[in-house]
């Protein structure tokens, strides 16, 4: 399952809807075509990493422009076999931070944010590289503050029954230098041997409602994944809290759920696909 930010985040009109939904089956079908040779842990970054380099979605390339002029960006990873998490925040110039969350993967300190994941990323021998698009310096000149929600992320299942997560961001745009989003927090990206989710949405949102972690816990402590999404949503109703999540647990089952619509999301298993309409 993968998703792509809100559809509001860009455009309500039916091109960019059925651009949309037509760039969500093509990666989506790439990336099961890959999980079948591969982990879960390694087809979620892929398919990230596919979803970042699509200038349709706000992350990577064509990420939201921070108030002071600069992209800023930051993502995640986790493998639900052995528990661990990796992410980066607020990462600048990069070309895929999912990429640099993965080189993390292994380190001892594997969550940095700022001036430090941009380090590590050179050393690590990532290029420089702009990940500014002309439309997101013409939203930012103008000012087009209601173009800001998005996000990418994906859940895995493979042939060995291992679960992973891996979400990035672009930004909400305008943003106060120095906001951490919730992609690279447990809020917004879990997994263990039980349930992966990943989410979209207002961070400080997510983050409040603690989503991905909570309904992760919830499912591991026998809830029905249902019942599990269904009450973590109802608890953001207190707030208005604005979210979506894509989420799959042990046995297969594919739930996606958001609390405005419309969340934008594609998932299949090899024989069919299906998109958001």
């Amino acid at each position: 399952m993968i998703h792509g930010g809100f559809f509001s985040e860009s455009s309500t009109s039916s091109e960019v809807k059925l651009a949309k939904q037509q760039a969500l089956k093509r990666i989506a079908e790439a990336a099961h075509a890959y999980l079948l040779t591969h982990s879960a842990l390694e087809t979620v970054a892929f398919a990230v990493q596919m979803l970042e380099d699509d200038p349709l979605f706000n992350a990577g390339t064509g990420s939201q422009i921070q108030s002071d002029g600069i992209i800023r960006m930051s993502a995640a990873i986790m493998d639900g076999q052995s528990a661990r998490f990796s992410g980066v925040i607020n990462l600048e110039n990069v070309q895929n931070p999912i990429q640099v969350a993965v080189q993390l993967f292994s380190e001892d300190d594997r969550v940095l944010g700022g001036e430090g994941a941009g380090k590590f990323a050179k050393e690590a021998g990532f290029p420089f590289y702009n990940p500014e698009i002309p439309q997101r310096r013409g939203e930012y000149e103008a000012k087009l503050k209601a173009t800001g929600i998005g996000t990418v992320g994906c859940v895995a299942l493979d042939g060995l029954g291992r679960l992973a997560a891996a979400t990035s961001t672009g930004g909400k745009g305008f943003e106060r230098v120095g906001r951490i989003s919730d992609s690279a927090t447990v809020a917004g990206n879990y997994a263990n041997e039980f349930c992966a989710v990943s989410c979209t949405g207002v961070g400080e949102d997510i983050v409040s409602g603690a989503i991905a972690a909570k309904i992760v816990t919830r499912v591991s402590d026998g809830m029905a994944a249902t019942v599990a999404v269904e009450r973590t949503f109802n608890e953001l109703k207190s707030f208005d809290g604005f979210a979506g999540a894509i989420v799959l647990t042990a046995t297969g089952e594919m739930i996606w759920q958001d609390s405005h619509p419309h969340m934008v999301w594609a998932h299949t298993d090899g024989e069919s696909t299906k998109v958001f309409d």
